[in-house]
Order: C-alpha cells, then sequence, then structure tokens
C-alpha cells in the first residue's frame, strides 16, 4: 500500500475537477487516499463544473472539457466519493500528506473550519507535505504557528494564489448536481466569491514570502509550485498540475 494522503473537500460548492484531478493522479500512484468533508457526506460538485458549455466569463473560454465532465461522473457513478469521513475525525498523524481542494465552496466551510486549521498545523509541525489548490489555498492564512508569534505557517514561503483579476462581481450561486435532501449544498448567494482571496495570502507570507498568480494561466500553462512543504496551485486549469506535482512530490 501507498502513502497514506488524506484530501478535504467542500460540501457546499466544489468545483468537480479540483477533486477529480489530483484524486485520480495520486490513486493512479498508487496511494491510499482517505477522503474528508466537513459534513462526512459525499461532495457534489458545483452545476457549473458539470456543464460542459460553461463559459468562464473572466477568462472567456470553456473550463470543462467533455472528458473531465465524464470522468467526474463515472466517480459519482461509482459511489467512489460517497464515505467520506468528517474532517473534524480526522488525525494528522494516520497520514504522510494532507491535500485540500478548492471550489467557490471551500472559502464557505474549509478555508475559515477551525477544524480544517489545526489538520494543517499539525501536518506542518510534523513535517508532511500539505497541499492546496485553488480558493482553498486561504485555509493555510488561518492555520497559526503555536509560537508566540503566531504568524501564518506559509510565512516567509512561495505559494500561488488565485488572482484578483479573475475575482468577478456578479451573483454566485452555490447549486449542486445530484443535490438530495441529505445532500443539498445551500441555497446562499454572495457577491463574487466570499472574499478576494490573493490579498490575505499576500499578507500572510510576509516580506520574505513571495505570492505568484498569473491571470494568464490557462490549461497549456498551468501554475503549481512546490515550495516545502506546500504544494501550491491556481485553479481549474492548474488541477492535473496540481495533481502530477504532488505526486512528483511525494513520490
Amino acid at each position: 500500500m501507498g502513502k497514506k494522503v488524506l484530501i478535504l473537500a467542500s460540501n457546499v460548492g466544489l468545483w468537480g475537477e479540483e477533486l477529480q484531478a489530483p484524486w485520480d493522479a495520486l490513486k493512479n500512484a498508487g496511494f491510499d487516499l482517505t477522503l474528508a468533508t466537513p459534513k462526512g457526506i459525499t461532495p457534489l460538485p458545483m452545476e457549473l463544473s458539470m456543464d460542459k458549455d460553461f463559459i468562464d466569463p473572466m477568462q472567456n473560454y470553456n473550463v470543462n472539457p467533455g472528458f473531465v465532465v465524464d470522468r467526474i461522473n463515472e466517480i459519482l457513478d461509482s459511489g467512489e466519493w460517497d464515505s467520506p469521513i468528517k474532517i473534524e475525525d480526522a488525525d494528522m498523524s494516520d497520514y504522510e500528506a494532507l491535500v485540500l481542494v478548492g471550489g467557490p465552496g471551500s472559502a464557505l466551510d474549509i478555508v475559515g473550519n477551525p477544524f480544517v486549521h489545526q489538520l494543517c498545523v499539525k501536518a506542518y509541525e510534523q513535517g508532511k507535505i500539505l497541499g492546496a489548490l485553488c480558493y482553498a489555498v486561504g485555509a493555510f492564512v488561518w492555520a497559526r504557528e503555536s509560537d508566540t508569534l503566531h504568524r501564518s505557517i506559509i510565512y516567509g514561503k512561495k505559494v500561488i494564489a488565485h488572482p484578483r483579476e479573475w475575482d468577478f462581481t456578479g451573483p454566485m450561486a452555490y447549486t449542486l448536481v445530484r443535490a438530495t435532501p441529505e445532500n443539498p449544498g445551500t441555497n446562499l448567494v454572495s457577491q463574487g466569491f466570499a472574499f478576494p482571496l490573493l490579498v490575505i495570502v499576500e499578507d500572510a507570507v510576509g516580506p520574505n514570502g513571495r505570492v505568484y498568480s498569473d491571470p494568464t494561466a490557462n490549461r497549456n500553462k498551468p501554475q503549481a509550485l512546490f515550495d516545502f512543504p506546500f504544494v501550491t496551485a491556481l485553479s481549474v486549469e492548474s488541477s492535473i498540475a496540481f495533481g502530477e506535482k504532488l505526486v512528483e512530490v511525494l513520490s
């Protein structure tokens, strides 16, 4: 059995590929994966992330290739994501890496989640690899070292963060595919993303750190970075590169 990796995903707004791509990359490389969500129920993708015709209004191109949507539907049909544990029940000592995946909902139930912060701090203190994609990078901002300075665990580090140029201002609904009464998501509508990610990450890394955020990134030019112990990546266009980087680092 390969190294054990704990993967955290949102229950209110997962972007499908942002879990699927690193999940498949790590699984195919032989890693032993455990999925965890805030509610301990299936992380259902947002409808927008499963729309093959969706054109991202900020990037002006189709961000959901058909083969990606088809693969996510295969996973959902098979029930592969149907038995996650609750994040609060996870013990970081059982795993060799922690991976946080994104989507607009991660800003709501992952980034500010104290149980997520606890796992991040424990992984950091134990010298384990921590990965985060898209808006989930924000969880590192609020995960604080236990010394007297209480600085973010990414203080002084090089990380990637979602560009401000991509922070749209229109209404954002978090409607999920395959929603059920037991797994409804949320009826919240936010004005754009829940918060602008880049500014808080820039503050968290401090004067000796650096944040990379390329608004021209795309599938042909993804952005993923490793600065021990952190693997970070931009957004959905970099999901595959994120998975590949995790496999490279953990191998």
